[in-house]
């Protein structure tokens, strides 16, 4: 199975793409979209556009994408919530089940500790994906994430192909 990880930002959107084969995971690639553009809007379509070419270049068989947390700044909150309905409009459009993970949960599973910071994720990403260098912290956090989903999928997927059927 081919997993799409997503690390939901409006500046950086950090993805990756994992391949699991039972319990065996290796990494298939991962890199940021950066949006472009000074509108909101012009800014969201940047981050479409660059994520239907992820997903028709590598095509997942399903896609994780972590949840949004709530912070004291209410206006990054929503902007952060657009640029994540964006990320997952682009699998549902193409009837990709999508699992939604916690922050805490993703580190809990690739770290083992909830409350890691982001060297432990990426040093334990790179230790559970020989060889994966991530093109930064965000496309480290989306490899995490496909690990996450990697190992819990199949009991938080939506199933869109149904709905779709």
């Amino acid at each position: 199975m081919r997993i799409l990880g997503i690390d939901p930002g409006l500046r950086n959107l950090g993805w990756g793409v994992i391949e699991a084969r039972g319990s065996r995971l290796s990494h298939v690639a991962n890199g940021v979209c950066k949006s472009s553009g000074d509108d909101l809007a012009v800014r969201l379509l940047s981050l479409h556009s660059q994520l239907s070419d992820i997903l028709e270049h590598f095509a997942p068989d399903e896609a994780a994408i972590e949840q949004t947390f709530v912070n004291k700044d209410g206006a990054g909150t929503l902007k952060l919530g657009q640029a994540r309905g964006v990320a997952m409009l682009v699998p549902a459009q193409a009837g990709i089940p999508i699992g939604e993970y916690a922050p805490n949960r993703v580190k809990k599973t690739v770290v083992g500790v909830g409350h890691a910071d982001k060297g432990q994720v990426l040093h334990m990403v790179k230790l559970q994906l020989p060889g994966c260098s991530p093109a930064g912290a965000d496309a480290a956090d989306a490899l995490a994430i496909a690990i996450c989903h990697a190992h819990y999928g199949g009991s938080v997927s939506v199933q869109l192909r149904e709905v779709r059927a």
